[in-house]
């Protein structure tokens, strides 16, 4: 069986976000013989496909990027020819130029998608953009949601109710922890502090968790992309540690690190939450913000972590008070947050279950 899979950007540009669910679906179905190939633009054009992992990448030029949307006139004849090749079409959303080349090639093969999030930010255009979207996502076969909680808050999907099927995403085990990073990190910002991981977007309530922290004086470590500036524009206080960018090893090592893990995304923008997967994959407890989406799916409040309304200041800190002043409960927390990765989250139980999706594309 051989699987495209269209987006907008992939890794080695970016390893986040959709690219990682991409990786987390596309590894574990190699040794049942499954060929994922993966179509995205690039800075570059590439005329063999390169290998990450056990799949197979292929590059066209991007040309122009606006609106968070690239834009490759390449992506046409690459998308035609690998469609031949293909048995499985599954698109990522959102991404407006996808919905152009399959509206444009209209192939006759099985096609899913996966809905990642609703259009937010951009909310000009979406009344310009809605009749393609709707066209786009009619022409497929499956629409996945990636939890109950978006798909009972998407108007979108609620439009197309009778062929979404939710499958959450996953994540592979946690690597082995490189001990001199722990301790490189432990000399740096000390443990038991909260930790954020992620970029630095408008959708991240980082000013919310900046206040708290004032109010509260209690240790936060912030780590991910786009903080250049971040502490001069925020005025962040000193007990709040912005360290910018990390690979995957300092990722593991802060989190096993930390006390635990602060998620105050305030804006449907943030759909699901990967880096929370990460955290109760570390057996950490976890404050998240109930926004309608997956976050509320990976962090239960009251069984691995704390759930608050999105955008307060007062409820952040009374959240982060809570788990600091009750060493014990962050551990209770922390051990149902593991447990409910093992169950529900593993990357082998959904890419098996994407697996069984294709199987019936293909079968029908």
């Amino acid at each position: 069986m051989r699987i495209l899979h269209v987006y907008k950007t992939y890794m080695p540009e970016n390893s986040t976000g959709v690219p990682k669910v991409i990786y987390e679906i596309s590894e574990p179905l190699s040794s049942l013989g499954v060929r994922s190939d993966v179509l995205v633009t690039g800075d570059r054009e590439t005329q063999e496909p390169f290998k990450i992992g056990n799949h197979y990448v292929h590059l066209a030029k991007r040309d122009l990027h606006v609106a968070s949307t690239s834009i490759s006139i390449s992506m046409f004849s690459k998308y035609r020819d690998l469609c031949k090749q293909s048995d499985v079409i599954h698109f990522h959303f959102p991404w407006p130029m996808m919905d152009v080349i399959d509206v444009a090639i209209q192939s006759k093969k099985p096609k899913v998608v996966t809905y990642h999030s609703d259009i937010v930010k951009q909310k000009r255009i979406l009344p310009l953009y809605r009749p393609l979207m709707h066209k786009f996502l009619s022409g497929m076969d499956v629409i996945v949601a990636t939890s109950e909680n978006y798909l009972e808050s998407s108007s979108t999907l609620q439009k197309f109710k009778k062929k979404v099927e939710v499958i959450p995403l996953g994540l592979g085990e946690r690597p082995s922890l490189n001990q001199s990073k722990v301790e490189f990190w432990r000399q740096k910002v000390g443990s038991g502090f909260f930790l954020f991981i992620g970029a630095n977007r408008y959708y991240k309530g980082l000013n919310f968790l900046v206040e708290a922290a004032r109010n509260t004086q209690y240790p936060v470590v912030i780590a991910g992309f786009g903080f250049s500036g971040f502490v001069e524009r925020e005025r962040t206080p000193p007990n709040v540690k912005v360290v910018g960018a990390i690979d995957e090893d300092d990722k593991e090592a802060l989190l096993e690190l930390c006390g635990s893990f602060i998620f105050p995304s305030h804006l449907r923008s943030e759909a699901f939450g990967v880096s929370l997967l990460e955290a109760a994959r570390a057996s950490k407890a976890m404050i998240s913000c109930e926004i309608g989406t997956g976050t509320s799916y990976v962090n239960r409040h009251g069984e691995t972590g704390l759930v608050i309304p999105p955008a307060n200041v007062e409820a952040l800190s009374d959240a982060m008070t809570i788990l600091h002043d009750n060493p014990a409960l962050q551990n209770e927390y922390g051990d149902a947050a593991r447990r409910r990765y093992e169950t529900l989250f593993r990357s082998e139980m959904i890419a098996l279950r994407y697996y069984d999706l294709y199987q019936r594309l293909c079968a029908d």
